[in-house]
């Protein structure tokens, strides 16, 4: 067996599992198999074969295997054709290290383990003039990677995003052209097998308007529809949110964001052999059956505006 996968779970949330994403444990090494073997014979995908990983593609597709093939290749076409965000994840490089240090991206500590993934961002933090979006982008997807490979309860309780927009200004927001976004929501959406439960927005200050809309733009429905925006009302998040997950600096109990920040870096810098290695599970086009797909189709903004003014 292939890193054999041994679950962490409790029994109430091997019972969520069955009933919200259809994993039926008796079944479970079956699907694992069925996957790997799958990812096997696709000549163009070099990929991580280890149970771990297959498992969480398939509870992120609620165990459609045909659905988690479709999840999984579009996962290594965005890796590869998105190099500039996905290459030399080094948590040790220089700039890597500086936006680490600002604390932009936080998952909170958990609380208990019914509570949902809480990843607390703070974009505002970056000096636009000195850091860009890409190696922003870079660091974002660094530590969402090692969150979700360690994270197993997020799989099923699923996961809530807390964006405190305060000092995000139009330097921030002229680096977030539709391109960047066009290209961030596609990732996230069509790359990852997340369960996004939650968008929730704080402390929105002039520019964000001009942001958010953009990003609305590329969202999908059912999305949309999960995000709430509490500008700077803090007791209309704690609705959403409670104090026990929030960092102090929120009016809650969770730790301090220096601490946060602090044990982020520590984990990166643990998992650092495992980040440079990832760098060779990619496709390689010239080898997919059928026609090669590029940067250009995946990303390219031709017709999604032309789409909006109809939905």
């Amino acid at each position: 067996m292939v890193g054999e996968y041994v679950c962490t779970l409790s029994e109430e949330l091997l019972q969520r599992a069955k009933e919200e994403i259809n994993e039926v444990p008796e079944r479970r090494a079956d699907d694992i198999e069925h996957i790997r073997d799958w990812l096997k014979h696709q000549p163009h995908i070099t990929a991580r074969l280890d149970d771990w990983t297959i498992l969480r593609f398939l509870r992120g597709c609620k165990f459609s295997l045909q659905r988690t093939k479709e999840k999984l290749d579009m996962f290594y076409t965005c890796k590869t054709l998105c190099p500039e965000w996905y290459k030399n994840r080094d948590p040790q490089d220089k700039k890597i290290r500086a936006i680490l240090e600002l604390g932009l991206v936080l998952p909170l500590p958990r609380v208990n383990e019914h509570q949902r993934t809480i990843v607390l961002c703070r974009p505002g933090h970056r000096d636009p003039a000195s850091t860009s979006i890409n190696d922003m982008a870079r660091t974002v997807f660094t530590i969402f990677d090692v969150l979700l490979d360690e994270d197993e309860t997020a799989w099923v309780t699923g996961l809530e995003v807390l964006l405190d927009t305060a000092e995000l200004n139009f330097q921030h927001a002229a680096q977030m052209t539709p391109s960047v976004v066009k290209k961030a929501t596609t990732i996230m959406q069509e790359g990852y097998p997340m369960r996004p439960k939650g968008l929730h927005y704080i402390n929105t200050p002039a520019a964000f308007d001009t942001v958010f809309n953009i990003f609305k733009s590329f969202m999908k429905e059912k999305m949309r529809k999960r995000v709430h925006i509490h500008g700077t009302d803090m007791e209309s998040l704690y609705r959403h949110v409670p104090k026990s997950v929030l960092p102090v600096e929120y009016g809650g109990t969770n730790g301090t964001i220096e601490e946060i920040t602090k044990y982020w870096i520590e984990r990166l810098d643990a998992r650092r052999d495992w980040l440079l290695e990832d760098e060779k599970y990619v496709v390689d086009e010239s080898k997919r059956p059928g026609k090669a797909k590029t940067s250009a189709e995946l990303f390219g903004l031709e017709g999604s505006f032309r789409k909006l003014n109809v939905d």
